[in-house]
């Protein structure tokens, strides 16, 4: 890997591709193509909420008609976020008569992905095997999403000889990714917390194999971490059924006899905080319990690799939560794992309502269709809002969220209550 760089990404950036995939360096852009100044009017334009300015500016709290809105104070989008937005519109800026290809969501967010559409982006398809880069030509533009690419994605990338690739990879899983491959060269399974589905643990997770005999294992939650603690310590699941329970979750040669003897603790940098930390916790005293305290400090590592905008959000909204508050609003893609992780934390202490747009928010009606924690479906609450009243709501949005979203939101609340949000000033 080292000794193979893609050209221009000199020492301390990203090791995203092995091999040389084009002698010409300017194929490959991590740092945008110094056209913020030129599409920062657009992003304004496309992503910017006057309501969202004022309640900053109003520390943070918005009242009307007995209404007090109160958002967290740290919110909707994060730099990643940001950076891979402002690319590729950079991107499209630099190239107005290229195909420009996205390998998958920028972020999940279907309104930021429905504009990059609008702007003559095509979104490549991914099945089991990839990502299909059939359609792209040597004379086009790739753009990696913030979740980054799988090695072999990475690969077949670096076979279209001449393709420019502009590359939002989040710095967050960079670090994650740097976890995992040092893991692997010194021999550890890499243990994630994470979805084993979701674009950026695959991603993480095919660190892994830069070494050979790299080994991961993907657990979603505190239950799935217990059964590998279980079975460290001889108990629960026999192997062939531990290995049929978890074979999608692991990688191909993964043998839990011999892969859960030496472990280091990744997560996708979206999870719950609190929960990563409790599973490597468990995770290393079940290996104490089992081999004693010296094996555990030879063969067991763990750091944490929650991402600071995510833990930022987290942290903002449980401050939030100490306040009064009669339900909380939580704005986000239901395939966004931030959000939905915000709207677990959310859950515990308030009524909670996640929803995916202000779109789910129906003034004359006085309804609300949002997505339960832990549910598969959407479901609408009539009165959710009362006539009359005070009430107090809590808000936060997911690191993918733009601010026109939140306040659209934040305006049909108030129109609930009657109060036009074009005098709210």
């Amino acid at each position: 890997m080292r000794s193979a760089r893609f050209p221009g990404t000199e020492a301390g950036r990203p090791l995203v591709y092995e091999g040389t995939m084009t002698a010409d360096a300017a194929r490959y852009f991590r740092k945008g193509f110094g056209l913020g100044a030129e599409v920062k009017e657009a992003l304004a334009s496309d992503y910017a909420g006057r309501l969202v300015d004022l309640l900053v500016e109003r520390d943070y709290r918005l009242e009307a008609a007995g209404v007090t809105v109160q958002i967290a104070r740290e919110f909707g989008f994060c730099y990643g976020v940001e950076r891979a937005v402002d690319y590729a519109y950079q991107a499209r800026r630099r190239y107005p008569d290229r195909r420009i290809f996205l390998a998958g969501e920028i972020i999940h967010n279907p309104h930021v992905n429905a504009k990059l559409r609008d702007m003559g982006i095509e979104f490549l398809k991914s099945g089991e095997a990839g990502f299909d880069f059939s359609p792209v030509s040597p004379e086009d533009v790739v753009i990696l999403p913030a979740f980054g690419v799988t090695i072999s994605d990475a690969e077949t990338l670096r076979t279209k000889l001449g393709c420019i690739v502009v590359d939002t990879t989040c710095g967050s899983v960079l670090n994650v990714w740097k976890r995992v491959e040092s893991y692997a060269k010194d021999g550890f399974t890499s243990l994630i917390h994470g979805k084993y589905y979701h674009e950026e643990t695959r991603s993480t997770a095919s660190q892994a194999s830069r070494h050979p005999g790299g080994t991961y294992l993907v657990v979603r939650n505190m239950e799935q971490a217990r059964d590998v603690c279980d079975y460290i310590e001889g108990a629960g699941l026999a192997r062939e059924a531990f290995m049929e329970k978890y074979r999608e979750q692991a990688s191909a040669h993964f043998d839990p006899d011999r892969h859960l003897q030496r472990i280091g603790v990744a997560n996708q940098t979206t999870m719950l905080a609190r929960e990563s930390l409790a599973i490597a916790k468990e995770v290393g005293l079940a290996m104490e319990r089992r081999f004693g305290a010296e094996h555990r400090a030879e063969h067991f590592r763990s750091f944490d690799t929650i991402c600071s905008a995510t833990q930022d959000r987290q942290d903002a909204v449980n401050r939030l939560l100490e306040e009064p508050l009669d339900m909380m609003v939580v704005i986000g893609g239901y395939n966004s794992s931030n959000t939905m992780s915000l709207a677990a934390i959310c859950a515990r202490k308030v009524p909670t309502f996640h929803i995916s747009d202000a779109s789910c928010i129906d003034p004359e009606a006085d309804s609300i269709r949002h997505l339960p924690v832990g549910a598969k479906a959407e479901v609408t609450v009539d009165l959710w809002l009362p006539d009359s009243g005070a009430v107090r709501i809590g808000l936060t949005a997911g690191a993918s969220t733009p601010n026109n979203k939140i306040g659209e939101t934040i305006a049909r609340i108030f129109a609930t209550r009657g109060v036009d949000p074009a005098t709210i000033g």
